[in-house]
């Protein structure tokens, strides 16, 4: 699995889209998709980039505009993040299944 940290997010994310990647952000928004409805007729296309941002601050607005689909996991309590780490596995760990 290749990965890659960039300072300037947006050039990675133009650049991935024109070698036909689908950009799916990992975040908790009002038109996020949950990862449990991934498998409910969320498709994705065959190379997905997953963006992740801070634990604290999420990712910034211009670069869950500039995605394609918007997903996020499932917060039950008071919690309202988890590790990125986690969120990582998690989201990797659910998505090898809709393939």
């Amino acid at each position: 699995m290749e990965w890659e940290k960039s300072k300037e997010t947006w050039r990675v994310i133009e650049k991935l889209k024109k070698e036909n990647f689908e950009i799916v952000a990992l975040e908790q928004t009002k038109n996020s998709i949950s990862l449990d409805q991934t498998d409910n007729g969320c498709r994705f296309g065959k190379k997905i980039a997953l963006i992740l941002g801070e634990e604290v601050k999420g990712l910034p607005k211009t670069i869950l505009k500039k995605s394609n689909k918007i997903i996020q996991i499932p917060m039950y309590g008071k919690k309202e993040s988890l590790n990125v780490s986690v969120a990582f596995g998690i989201a990797v760990y659910k998505l090898r299944d809709v393939f």
